[in-house]
């Protein structure tokens, strides 16, 4: 039997993998949780099955090595008590080298933790407006409803984002430096905000031939958008004529080779995803290739050969903040601290990354009930570093986050490219040691 419960029940909207890890976080640690799932009462147009947790795109949850970040985070979140990573390893079916689950028996094994736990009252009814008072979790996730992500722009006083148009993101080290060069156009800003791939015109014809026979996904019907021009997949604009890239995203102008002192024919810019340049964002390529494809087509670019990417481009309805403008490092939102946000709304990707933010949502009420501050983990570990990320990132050109080792802080010393993650690894782990035991939140969760 757990410790007594406080009196003060918190409000948590959405019991997808972030709503319910919170909810457990919190109830684990004596704190009433009211639960809100709208299901089925109300379904989003990708779910179907009225379980808590349904996995609706995938089963997997990807790599289960530490030399991949999310296997990291996974490893991290086992040490903390996280209910989604015990599900997980309890419904595991297998997968090579992924974790990957049965997606009923998942959702049946965290349904029944929820509807029986005695500090969480599931209440299956559809929340159009926020509680005016008391502590709020908004865990909605990327499909929230209509009237409830109306109720959360007016809330935020700016829209939310309905739609992902993502480009690809490549690791720094990956890049062939000897063909790259760095420039600003004309030789505006510093002079390495941007990385550029140069092509010429046989490079040029050869990459828009394979791109306009790639492989693409197709929207499902509550996907299906009208592109604006800002955000035009590069496959459409493909279509439009040979030269249209050239005009677009792929511009030379201004942009001389310092090996030739001429402007390539065309131009792939790389621009840093954060302080550390450690992340290079590929601009203006968002496209509906499938991943196979887009691995296979941008490796076609010059100084692309051997590129790793930390996240693949995708289009498709996902509503979800700018939360480097809103969130604290706590998740609570900066203008109205009782309210927090958590999962795939504040801009994190993927159901264990959810699951992460659930369970810092969930530490971080259970304290703030008990009058205490909620303590952030250290950059150093998965769950820190991608937080850092999306509360910090620019917000001009925030889009979701996978969690991946460009994200963490450079190592201390240098080391061979083979150790860099083992050691990142072996660091974050010590770290997330250390911050167990200073925060003291982490162990008033008692029988």
């Amino acid at each position: 039997m757990w410790g007594n419960t406080v009196s003060s029940p918190i409000t948590i909207i959405g019991a997808g993998l972030a709503g319910c890890e919170a909810a457990w976080q919190a109830a684990e640690r004596g704190v009433q949780v009211r639960l809100y799932e709208m299901k089925p009462q109300r379904f989003s147009p990708a779910h179907s099955s009225e379980g808590l947790a349904e996995l609706v795109c995938s089963n997997s949850l990807r790599g289960a090595d530490l030399g991949n970040a999310v296997g990291l985070l996974k490893e991290e979140l086992r040490r903390c008590g996280s209910l989604v990573m015990q599900a997980a390893d309890v419904t595991r079916v297998p997968a090579g080298g992924a974790l990957a689950v049965d997606r009923e028996q998942f959702s049946a094994w965290i349904t029944e933790r929820m509807t029986n736990h005695p500090a969480i009252e599931l209440i299956r009814e559809e929340i159009t407006e926020l509680p005016a008072e008391g502590l709020v979790v908004v865990a909605s996730g990327p499909l929230t409803s209509d009237p409830l992500a109306e109720e959360l722009a007016r809330l935020v006083g700016e829209r939310l984002y309905f739609y992902d148009a993502i480009a690809p993101i490549v690791t720094a080290d990956s890049l062939g430096r000897s063909t790259i060069y760095a420039a600003s156009r004309y030789g505006k800003g510093e002079g390495d905000d941007y990385l550029n791939c140069p092509l010429n015109q046989e490079q040029y014809a050869a990459f828009l031939a394979a791109l306009r026979s790639a492989g693409k996904v197709e929207p499902r019907e509550f996907e299906k958008v009208v592109h604006f021009e800002g955000c035009m997949p590069i496959e459409e604009m493909a279509a439009r004529g040979d030269d249209t890239l050239r005009f677009g995203p792929m511009k030379p102008v201004g942009l001389p080779d310092p090996k030739t002192g001429e402007e390539p024919w065309a131009v792939v810019q790389l621009r840093a995803e954060n302080r550390e340049k450690a992340l290079y964002n590929l601009v203006g390529f968002q496209t509906k290739m499938t991943w196979p494809e887009q691995r296979r087509v941008i490796r076609m670019i010059p100084g692309l050969e051997q590129a790793e990417f930390a996240r693949l481009g995708v289009m498709h309805r996902n509503t979800f903040i700018n939360a480097p403008t809103l969130l604290q490092a706590t998740q609570q939102l900066l203008t109205e601290p009782r309210i927090l946000f958590a999962g795939q709304i504040t801009g994190v990707e993927g159901y264990v990354e959810s699951a992460g933010s659930g369970f810092l949502a969930g530490l971080a009420v259970a304290a703030l009930v008990k009058g205490q501050p909620p303590v952030p983990p250290p950059r150093e570990t998965a769950l820190g570093a991608l937080i850092h990320h999306i509360t910090t990132a620019d917000p001009k050109q925030f889009q979701p986050m996978n969690v991946n080792y460009g994200l963490f802080p450079p190592l201390a010393e240098r080391c061979k490219k083979k150790d860099r993650k083992p050691r990142m690894a072996e660091r974050a782990l010590s770290a997330l040691q250390l911050w167990q035991q200073q925060a003291v939140i982490m162990g008033q969760m008692t029988e």
